[in-house]
């Protein structure tokens, strides 16, 4: 049976992925929210979602729905900005619904352990996105690691650049307040993936925390990484191929490049799937990564000092 969704924050840069999600799981989306009006991208999902721009009629719709036997929705799917979804995953636990949120779960962990405690009451499940535990290239890489002996301590580079115009520092993103700056937004699901296949932290150093750029070292149960996260064009490798995005990921792990820059576009519906059998990945897979990035926004960088990434020595 059809599961029904409701969506908020139906105009940004990742809803289609979760619109492309609910379709492809064969579920239904029945009401969408978003303070801008250019949403067009719902039709090529649905033609038949209730769309608001005021929260205050959304979350009337969804309570009148919420009455009527077996017109409430089921999840709610969250792709707000970053500082909004504390509220809006308690939203959706208070109206009933299960909660499907876009990374970073929150920006702080004591944020998470209230949330936590509010699915509990409300007898609900709060899931998150972590797509990178999904991707074939990833899981193969944390095989190897699992196999290989347990005392090694394996030396690994994280460079992540993915370029960004001069709208990014004049929205949202550009607020450290609202997004958690670089390393929380567009960092946060790389340290899961590190702590997923490495450990947990050890010791924790930010060698440089700017608003297009951050670099420092983490040393995990496992593994000692260097990473540099990027949103300058100027910091890629090589100029981008014609038609491809202007982005690089890479791990190097014991001096061997692992290239992960495809196999992005369905790991928001195999999540879903996922979800929707009852393996999503809740409060305590997350936990990891927010204390990571908090430590990093609260951190004094060092700058060029100890264990840096190749990187640091180009633009510092």
């Amino acid at each position: 049976m059809a599961k029904r969704f409701a969506l908020i924050g139906a105009g940004g840069y990742i809803a289609p992925r979760h619109l492309k999600a609910i379709k492809e799981t064969g579920n239904e989306l029945v009401a969408a929210l978003d303070k801008n009006d250019s949403v067009g991208v719902l039709d090529s999902y649905t033609t038949e979602a209730r769309f608001f721009t005021e929260f205050e009629r959304f979350d009337r719709h969804l309570e009148k729905l919420r009455r009527r036997p077996g017109e409430a929705v089921d999840y709610v799917s969250i792709c707000s900005p970053n500082y909004l979804h504390d509220a809006h995953v308690r939203f959706a636990l208070r109206i009933g619904a299960d909660a499907i949120c876009e990374k970073p779960l929150v920006l702080n962990p004591w944020n998470l352990l209230a949330l936590e405690e509010l699915a509990g009451e409300h007898g609900r499940q709060i899931n998150t996105i972590l797509q990178l535990r999904l991707h074939p290239t990833i899981v193969a890489l944390k095989q190897r690691i699992d196999q290989a002996p347990k005392d090694k301590i394996h030396e690994i580079d994280l460079t992540y650049i993915t370029t960004r115009g001069y709208w990014y520092l004049a929205s949202w993103k550009g607020d450290i307040e609202k997004s958690g700056g670089i390393a929380t937004n567009i960092g946060v699901h790389f340290f899961d993936m590190l702590t997923w296949i490495f450990g947990p932290v050890r010791r924790n150093l930010v060698h440089m925390h700017e608003a297009t750029r951050a670099a420092g070292y983490l040393e995990l149960e496992r593994g000692r990484v260097r990473w540099f996260l990027s949103l300058n064009r100027g910091d890629l490798p090589k100029p981008p191929e014609a038609g491809k995005p202007a982005t690089y990921r890479a791990i190097s792990v014991d001096g061997k490049e692992v290239e992960f820059s495809e196999g992005f576009t369905d790991l928001h519906t195999e999540s879903y799937r996922r979800i929707l059998a009852g393996n999503g990945f809740g409060c305590q897979a997350v936990l990891p990564s927010i204390e990571i990035v908090s430590a990093i926004r609260a951190a004094t960088p060092i700058g060029k000092v100890g264990e840096y990434h190749p990187m640091l020595a180009r633009v510092l």
